[in-house]
């Protein structure tokens, strides 16, 4: 496919942008994805000798649709000379690898800025392109930016942390990397001068944790993992019903009263005088906590939803996918959608979110295989039918 065959109308707010990903699995990539769900010209540059890891766990489909792609030896001579021409007219360069991998190849942020000096680069990589040596040039998955961000040793049972399932961490880096690239690019329209961004998958996780990190530094405050209870407010978690979980957030000025009046217990009491929630670790927290389990486990999911929806405290039952797919509020909201892949089959994913009124995103297109626009591609950058097939004789390209 070819730029002038994408689209031109009801394809979200970011038509006209061009963006160049390079990169593999989910923390960058997924940056690019929510451009493309959004009427940005995408083309990832996969590579020519193996394939993308999305692809063999099935993520590539839902990950890479409204996309080009071309496949290509990004450091062999002709292919860097061809990623160049792609850059020339780029918005945004996304990569994702270990720190300094493109500084080895020679292709600095400067010498990109020399093809195009207003472009906005984005690199994502476990721990940054700068720091500890020791650190930079290691590899990373979304379990180590948990780990090394701080978030998974709050999670799970006192011996042991569990990790978060599923890539919280790379859905986190995803939303750092894609809002910093458009804030890059709002100035670059301004000045005509590109950005440069270093970000590290640990980073964004220390930083999506709200005010954690801050009550350590203030307060001398480290999280304690408690299981299933949160470890700063009672009745704050997941609860079993006879027949499935239910999250209550027995939290808010407002909401507070009526909760612990509901289950019998006087707000101002001892024990109970907190205006937004009863802190963890207290006889009466502990008391408030078995009252309302031994509720749950009486009734059934919905019974106990539809009790704390009447008193107005925040609940929502466990949600399985099937649960998701059948309740009534998703469907509403078409959370889910279907679209046509390049072969021809009907799949069902995630919508393209979030929601917008005027602009909406929209599924265009199927996700392409490797090398799916190659030639194409390579004929809007001005190469004729012979030098093409001289480069896939030579393997720079697929």
């Amino acid at each position: 496919m070819k730029s002038n065959e994408i689209p031109k109308e009801g394809i979200g707010p970011l038509q006209g942008l061009k963006v160049i990903l390079a990169g593999a699995a989910t923390a960058g990539p997924y940056a690019a994805t929510m451009m493309s769900d959004f009427g940005a010209d995408v083309i990832h540059v996969e590579n020519n000798k193996i394939c993308d890891s999305n692809r063999v766990v099935k993520a590539y489909e839902q990950d890479h649709r409204n996309q080009r792609n071309i496949a290509l030896d990004i450091p062999s001579e002709e292919g860097r000379k061809i990623f160049m021409k792609l850059l020339k007219d780029a918005d945004v360069f996304i990569e994702s690898s270990k720190g300094g991998q493109w500084k080895k190849w020679g292709l600095t942020d400067d010498v990109l800025w020399e093809v195009n000096p207003a472009l906005v680069i984005v690199h994502v990589s476990g721990f940054g392109q700068e720091g500890d040596p020791n650190y930079v040039k290691r590899a990373s998955w979304d379990g180590v930016g948990n780990a090394f961000g701080a978030v998974t040793f709050q999670n799970g049972l006192p011996d042991m942390p569990i990790g978060i399932n599923p890539y919280f961490c790379d859905g986190q880096t995803a939303m750092y990397a894609s809002w910093g690239a458009l804030a890059a690019v709002i100035h670059a329209k301004k000045t005509g001068k590109g950005e440069s961004i270093d970000l590290a998958q640990f980073e964004a996780v220390i930083r999506g944790q709200s005010g954690n990190p801050y009550r350590y530094f203030q307060d001398g405050i480290v999280p304690k993992r408690l299981g299933a209870k949160n470890n700063i407010a009672a009745a704050f978690r997941n609860f079993k019903c006879s027949d499935g979980f239910i999250f209550i957030g027995m939290a808010g000025p407002a909401i507070l009263p009526r909760a612990l009046e509901f289950f019998g217990y006087k707000h101002g009491s001892p024990g109970y005088e907190h205006s937004f929630y009863v802190p963890q670790g207290t006889p009466q927290a502990k008391a408030l906590e078995d009252t309302v389990a031994a509720f749950c486990i009486e009734r059934t999911v919905a019974n106990v939803d539809a009790e704390m929806t009447r008193l107005g405290v925040p609940s929502a039952p466990i949600m399985t996918f099937p649960m998701a797919e059948n309740n009534s509020h998703y469907i509403a909201r078409e959370v889910f959608t279907e679209w046509e892949t390049l072969d021809g089959k009907t799949v069902k994913g995630v919508n393209c979110l979030p929601k917008m009124k005027n602009n909406p995103g929209k599924v265009w297109r199927g996700s392409p295989s490797r090398g799916e626009d190659t030639t194409d591609i390579l004929e809007e950058l001005g190469y004729t039918a012979d030098e093409i097939k001289g480069l896939y004789n030579v393997n720079v390209v697929r």
